[in-house]
């Protein structure tokens, strides 16, 4: 991931347009259905493509907006060559893996890779291709051999091959065997690397010695072999590899002087460059801290929640703070663990008690989340900021209407099916038998409520905008049969969905930070752009000067997360409403296609934001 991130942003400096594709070789059709402690964060896209954590590493380090086609699964593959061949597309043909699936696989790279994602709407100039997975593996074999015979059918200037291989250090030796029987097995399926980047489990680079050996034994030359070692943080990455030579390397590889980059193009990505320098050597001289206490019910893997941390870390870089993250397994702050393991059941307590912040993320099932609503509790009783996203959202509306209301069984639906107080309900038009792509998913508008513009904290973080859009992914909503009994005990739904039937921005007044929002903003975090809510957070957690320094900077400088055409795209699909905006033009174009072809009736009418 790192590699292909942080080559993509290198080539963004030169002022090239840079999109990306992730391939995972799994049958699945997408991530939707994947338990996170085992395959990590489920990534949401505007287009509610449920995908690859990869692709959020992506859209943070280029800036771009992908779609669900910019993942390409084994599944998906299959999918479009067996509707194919139903449709009788292959003339009678016997279907084979190639020519195929291969030629569909190349196909949809070619396709996926003239697709506009940045705020030029214009075709990108590199497309970044990441194959997951091992060389030898049995299903990655249908990709590894369509990339052979992709390479031929752009040409040798148009593709350029990274392997990136592990290297170990065993005892202080660090070992190219592994690496050579790689390059070894990938040269006899008919690909021969360009550059060789090496990763190190350690802070101890890539002796030259090993460079030398790696060189000799795979057939490159040393200005060919790359080392990538532990740093302080991953945002070193780039510069890393910019070090080493590897921008020089790939424009005389790919020829990318011939693009004729545009003046603006190249200052905006000098700016860029300059701005990423900034923000990695400000991090090493931060002295002051502020800790959060991530309270989920996935902290086995850290990786279930990686938009999360990101956010959290994009933040603390926007305030000057080192962020300490502290991870509390929700199910140990409940009083069984008390009783049958009261060490970790202390340690959980010390942490939120000890955090200047509590933050409850997303989840589905009913495990942890009464330790989940402790938390909250807390949160809300001790004037401690906190966030709730998504689950957390809805936790904070349970705990509110047991705790203030005096609704002792207050509870969701998803929890208890027959419950005679579902505060939580499940949403009437989501599917109860299929689980894969069926929650309401995908970048969508929040409409703030008259008013709030004088004392909603989200709101102003927001830069005070009346309509904000963050992407969804949920099966359950507050309970409007609740909203009016809620509101009257002092919980604000600040933020409603267009139709003002959704609650999905909630704070409470008398808090020095209390908000919660059924949106997963996280998913829309950039290092250079964090996003609002978990940047007030943040900001609260530091103190209170520190939060209203940045509510009066977000007043004034706030950028939407997402470029106008994204907005834009998403309004046409679901609402039939277009915005007319000079260099979205492509953008948008394709949305009212997509629309039509959707069957969206009636008038197509401006849209006021």
């Amino acid at each position: 991931m790192a590699p292909a991130s942080s080559t993509g942003l290198l080539l963004k400096t030169t002022g090239l347009k840079v999109t990306a594709i992730k391939i995972d070789p799994y049958m699945n059709i997408d991530a939707g259905t994947m338990r996170p402690t085992e395959h990590g964060e489920v990534y949401v896209l505007n287009d509610g493509g449920e995908v690859d954590l990869d692709l959020g590493n992506y859209e943070r380090y280029l800036n771009v907006t992908l779609s669900r086609d910019n993942n390409i699964t084994t599944g998906k593959i299959y999918r479009e060559v067996i509707e194919k061949e139903r449709k009788g597309e292959y003339l009678g043909k016997t279907v084979q893996i190639v020519p195929h699936v291969t030629n569909a696989i190349q196909d949809w790279i070619e396709r996926v890779a003239k697709i506009p994602v940045d705020d030029t709407g214009e075709e990108p100039d590199v497309c970044i291709v990441e194959l997951g997975g091992t060389v030898g593996d049995i299903e990655s074999a249908p990709f590894v051999e369509a990339m052979r015979q992709f390479q031929f059918r752009v040409g040798h200037e148009n593709f350029a091959l990274v392997h990136v291989s592990l290297v170990p250090d065993m005892h202080g030796e660090q070992k190219t065997k592994p690496t050579q029987t790689t390059i070894h097995s990938l040269r006899g399926l008919g690909l021969l690397p360009d550059l060789i980047a090496c990763r190190l489990m350690g802070p101890k680079p890539l002796l030259p010695t090993t460079k030398e050996k790696i060189s000799m034994f795979c057939h490159v030359a040393p200005e060919q072999v790359f080392g990538v070692h532990d740093v302080s943080s991953v945002y070193h990455v780039p510069l890393l590899l910019q070090s080493q030579g590897i921008v020089d390397y790939l424009r005389k590889r790919l020829n990318l002087d011939a693009l004729n980059i545009s003046r603006p193009m190249v200052q905006k990505g000098e700016s860029l460059q300059q701005r990423w320098k900034e923000l990695t050597t400000g991090q090493e001289r931060l002295f002051d801290s502020v800790s959060v206490a991530l309270v989920g019910k996935y902290t086995d893997l850290k990786d279930s929640y990686m938009s999360v941390t990101k956010a959290l870390e994009h933040s603390a870089f926007r305030v000057h703070r080192k962020l300490i993250l502290h991870w509390v397994e929700s199910s140990d702050l409940e009083p069984e663990t008390q009783e049958s393991n009261p060490a970790k059941y202390h340690d959980a307590w010390r942490a939120v008690v000890g955090a200047g912040g509590i933050l409850v993320p997303g989840g589905f099932g009913v495990r942890g989340t009464e330790g989940m609503l402790l938390a909250i509790k807390y949160a809300r009783e001790q004037k401690v900021p906190f966030l709730g996203i998504c689950l957390g959202f809805q936790l904070a509306v349970i705990e509110w209407a047991r705790n203030v209301l005096g609704i002792p069984d207050a509870t969701s639906s998803e929890f208890l099916l027959d419950t005679r107080s579902p505060v939580v309900m499940f949403m009437p038009e989501i599917s109860k038998t299929h689980m894969g792509g069926t929650m309401r998913l995908g970048l969508r508008p929040t409409v703030f409520e008259e008013g709030t513009e004088t004392w909603s904290r989200a709101r102003k973080l927001y830069g005070g905008k009346a309509k904000i859009w963050e992407r969804h992914r949920h099966r359950y909503e507050v309970n409007p049969e609740y909203v009016g009994r809620l509101q009257e005990g002092g919980l604000v739904f600040a933020g409603k969905d267009e139709k003002g039937e959704r609650m999905q921005v909630l704070e409470i007044r008398d808090h020095p930070f209390f908000l919660g929002l059924q949106a997963h903003p996280e998913f829309c975090t950039r290092p250079l752009n964090p996003s609002p809510p978990f940047l007030g957070f943040i900001a609260a957690a530091s103190g209170p000067e520190v939060f209203e320094e940045q509510l009066d900077v977000q007043l004034r400088t706030f950028q939407p997360p997402h470029p106008e055409g994204s907005m834009v795209a998403e309004a046409v699909l679901r609402l039939g409403i277009p915005v007319a905006h000079g260099k979205e033009k492509i953008l948008v174009n394709g949305a009212v296609k997509a629309a039509k072809e959707g069957g969206v009736d009636g008038e197509l009418t401006i849209d006021g934001q």
